[in-house]
């Protein structure tokens, strides 16, 4: 039995996301021919420019429903900037029909945008995730590279497209296949849903020793209301002067310091990816007055937050949307 999965390509869109959820099914007819079709839309019906300026032509635009099983949308940076109650009204209208409907990258923002998550898990790319939780707190957002749960399936972008399409195709055409399209992919192993798609504490700070790595997650957890550096050390059970003694030994830092970093590391995805105004994104991250908030941006970044949001439009964050 085919199935059809339409993909809504937005401005800007991921490019690697993309392939990476179609290129799947092309293999996968290879071995049993006729089991998946795509069909490619943008909102006019005309091309589309992804992230790395290429353009792709598509089949079609909102001025039709849409088809097929499965319907994704494809973002990349500023998914909201051509939002509106057009595309809203067709999403909704996809999804009444009974589509499965899902994002890609930054995809759930625009599904979320249309209020077409309740409880459901989602995720997205791993950049766009404060700025999600800061505009939509109430729903469930995790750092999986994948999430399927009832009729929405979102991935984080990137290569975490193939292991959901490799996962769903194993769900409904077994392992086997699913395996043997890896094999073409030359992958090492399908991940699950559950790998998260950054790496792991011990590995992005070079840090290995247990303690440290347990502060360090608490640290990343409680960035909006700072917690002390006697509660942290009660946290994962040592004194505070051993705490210190742990951060100068493997980073060259103080606790303190180093939770300022990460603070302000997030106030510049926050400032970068959102409209959110500089002492909203301030209070999102530790800090209890915007004065002092640009006191610190500046001493780090060697800028003050409203130049660097305008010298760096989110375009130039760095996020790996393709």
């Amino acid at each position: 039995m085919s199935q059809t999965f339409s993909f809504l390509l937005l401005p800007g869109f991921s490019m690697i996301g993309l392939m990476s959820a179609v290129e799947p099914l092309r293999v996968a007819n290879r071995f049993r021919g006729g089991l998946y079709h795509w069909r490619l839309l943008s909102l006019d019906g005309g091309p589309v420019q992804g992230s790395n300026g290429m353009s792709l032509n598509v089949e079609g635009g909102l001025d039709a429903p849409a088809t097929g099983e499965c319907l994704l949308v494809v973002a990349g940076f500023e998914p909201l900037a051509c939002f509106g109650p057009r595309l809203s009204h067709w999403l909704n209208r996809a999804d009444a029909d009974g589509l499965r409907l899902g994002g890609i990258d930054t995809g759930s923002f625009v599904l979320a945008e249309a209020e077409l998550f309740t409880r459901q898990r989602l995720t997205l790319h791993w950049e766009a995730i404060e700025a999600f939780r800061e505009r939509y707190p109430t729903l469930s957002v995790t750092q999986e590279l994948f999430e399927i749960d009832g009729r929405r399936i979102t991935s984080a972008g990137g290569t975490a497209s193939l292991d959901l399409m490799l996962t769903l195709m194993a769900r409904q055409h077994g392992e086997a296949l699913a395996l043997q399209v890896s094999e073409q992919f030359v992958l090492g192993r399908i991940r699950t849903h559950q790998d998260h798609q950054r790496m792991q504490i011990a590995s992005r700070f070079n840090v290995h020793n247990r303690k440290l790595v347990q502060v360090i997650g608490e640290m990343e957890r409680h960035s909006e209301t700072p917690l002390t550096t006697q509660a942290l050390a009660e946290r994962v059970g040592v004194t505070p002067r051993q705490l210190e003694r742990l951060f100068r030994l493997h980073l060259d830092e103080t606790p303190t310091g180093f939770y300022l970093g990460l603070r302000l590391e997030k106030a510049r995805q926050l400032l970068r990816q959102t409209d959110m105004a500089v002492l909203e994104i301030a209070l999102a991250c530790g800090f209890e007055s915007s004065s002092y908030f640009s006191r610190c941006y500046r001493s780090r970044f060697a800028t003050t937050p409203s130049r660097d949001r305008h010298e760096h439009p989110d375009q130039e964050s760095g996020q790996d949307a393709g």
